[in-house]
């Protein structure tokens, strides 16, 4: 049912969309939060994170396209969990908020368990791997991979990855503080598989969600994830 749904909403947005454009006359989009983003560029696929309040510990998801001049809601609502301390624009390591803002999607995929069907470059995890915590290190915030049972040329917090089957059996790198990094800024911020608890910083959904959004993603749409509360998404 979503999914006719879905096909109505879309082709009810790319018909007003040409519509507009044949007549030169600017297009009117539907007033929903995603058609309001400012700073999304060519992407043609969104994923809207809404916190009720900066300190609110789960957000509402929702997944988009764009039609035509237009975003067209053709997932969720569902509910993620986000950072313990809640949401904040302002991040730093070990915070325990989630970043605030519009981020791009990383280039690879990753996921103690095989790859569940992506588009993307899907990297299995294994003993060794880590996504780098340590501000003094010149691999922060980057994936490093390092023989299985080595202490790491970098300073840790916890186990690697493959200790974390539960959040980490797949997993997508959200791209926040990587253009340029900056140190201490805040490192390691996923969309990944929800424990039933508050995060560090990251997005979590329950697994049958994550695995559709995983699998709907496509690099050639140059997708966006925009997180925050309302107010703070007017801003971007």
């Amino acid at each position: 049912m979503r999914r006719g749904i879905a096909f109505l909403l879309c082709t009810a947005a790319a018909t007003a969309a040409a519509a507009g454009s044949a007549t030169g006359r600017p297009v009117a989009c539907p007033p929903k939060l995603a058609n309001g983003l400012r700073s999304l560029g060519s992407a043609q696929q969104l994923i809207t994170v809404v916190a009720a309040g900066p300190s609110s510990t789960r957000g509402v998801v929702r997944l988009w396209d764009r039609v035509g001049e237009c975003w067209v809601m053709t997932g969720g609502p569902s509910t993620a969990w986000l950072g313990g301390r809640g949401v904040s624009e302002n991040r730093r390591e070990g915070d325990r908020t989630t970043p605030a803002g519009v981020f791009g999607i990383g280039t690879a995929m990753y996921g103690v368990a095989p790859n569940p069907g992506v588009s993307y470059r899907y990297r299995r995890v294994r003993c060794g791997d880590w996504w780098v915590e340590d501000p003094r290190s010149p691999f922060y915030n980057q994936f490093r991979r390092t023989p299985c049972g080595s202490t790491p040329p970098f300073r840790t917090v916890g186990g690697d990855l493959s200790k974390s089957p539960t959040p980490y059996r797949h997993f997508a790198f959200i791209r926040f503080n990587t253009d340029p990094v900056v140190p201490g800024r805040g490192s390691g911020i996923f969309l990944h598989a929800t424990t039933g608890r508050p995060t560090l910083g990251c997005v979590s959904l329950p697994l049958p969600q994550l695995v559709s959004t995983l699998r709907w993603l496509r690099p050639s749409a140059k997708p966006l994830i925009a997180i925050g509360t309302r107010e703070m998404l007017r801003r971007y």
